[in-house]
């Protein structure tokens, strides 16, 4: 587990490092934070990235895993920093980057323009999302319990590059250690916009030719959902499909289409038809099952 230090340390004019008291009003650094600092600085640009933000935040709070992700509307997922260690399986991180990451929260907060900042999960999934599938599934999902539900909390830093277009850096607790508590949230706060300015530099130096050239984009159509729902459904209902899938239940799918739930219910049923399916259950299979084709 990452840890921080109580070290601090002030500059006089001479630039003399002299010990202040942790209750000092001084605007006063760590030194391992400076230390941390200035290595993930000389890191930019190079695969030792992750790691140097990691030790850099470790400073401020634990946690056990981390993570980071280019998020592009209708494009794959490109992980820019796997912080997962031996947690999470090859063969896991594969069926996420194929397309496990459409029903990410993270995900689906960043093509939808949601604010930047620092947010829980559980602040941005829908009202069913830890009973769906994809929350339960140590198929698809890099951090669940091998037996039921996450086992870990999660907490990400949402940093914009442009419309629909977004990084963001993870850093996760298994529950056994307990939850981020309002402290440790404000302390990941205050670094906000140092992670920031970090995470948009390293991408301009190693990921701007990933970028693709913004364009009109429709939440009703992601290329990656025609193939894997196998081309059988109209717009809509491959939209409702898609949003069954990322955990909404019916009151909140005929609240962000502004119908009714009895519409809602209609829809459920032909979508059900044309893929010969009769539970939710059956529809995610034929997402995993999709997940699990060579690539």
């Amino acid at each position: 587990m990452v840890s921080g230090s109580n070290r601090h340390v002030r500059l006089d004019r001479l630039g003399k490092v002299d010990n202040v008291p942790k209750t000092t009003s001084v605007m006063t650094m760590k030194i391992d934070e400076a230390r941390a600092l200035s290595s993930v600085i000389r890191a930019l640009g190079t695969d030792q990235f992750g790691a140097a933000i990691d030790v850099l935040l470790g400073e401020k709070v634990s946690f056990d895993l981390s993570c980071g992700y280019l998020f592009q509307f209708n494009q794959s997922a490109i992980l820019i920093h796997n912080g997962y260690g031996q947690s999470v399986t090859e063969k896991t991180l594969s069926a996420y980057l194929r397309g496990g990451y459409l029903l990410d929260p993270f995900y689906v907060a960043c093509v939808n323009s949601h604010p930047a900042g620092l947010w829980r999960m559980t602040d941005l999934a829908p009202d069913s999302f830890f009973s769906s599938g994809f929350s339960i599934s140590k198929d698809i999902h890099p951090c669940v319990s091998s037996e039921h539900g996450t086992a870990i909390e999660e907490v990400g830093f949402i940093i914009p590059i442009r419309p629909q277009v977004a990084i963001v850096y993870s850093v996760m607790r298994y529950l056994r250690n307990g939850q981020f508590t309002q402290a440790e949230m404000q302390e990941l706060t205050v670094m906000g916009p140092i992670i920031t300015a970090l995470f948009e530099q390293h991408c301009q130096l190693s990921y701007s030719s990933s970028l693709k050239e913004e364009q009109p984009t429709d939440a009703m159509l992601e290329d990656a959902f025609v193939e894997i729902l196998q081309g059988r459904l109209t717009g809509t209902q491959r939209y409702i499909a898609k949003l069954l899938l990322q955990g909404h239940s019916n009151a909140s799918i005929a609240k962000l289409l502004k119908i009714s739930d009895g519409t809602v219910k209609v829809h459920k049923h032909n979508i059900y038809q044309r893929l010969e399916i009769s539970t939710n259950a059956e529809l995610f299979r034929l997402f995993i099952d999709y997940l699990a084709k060579a690539t």
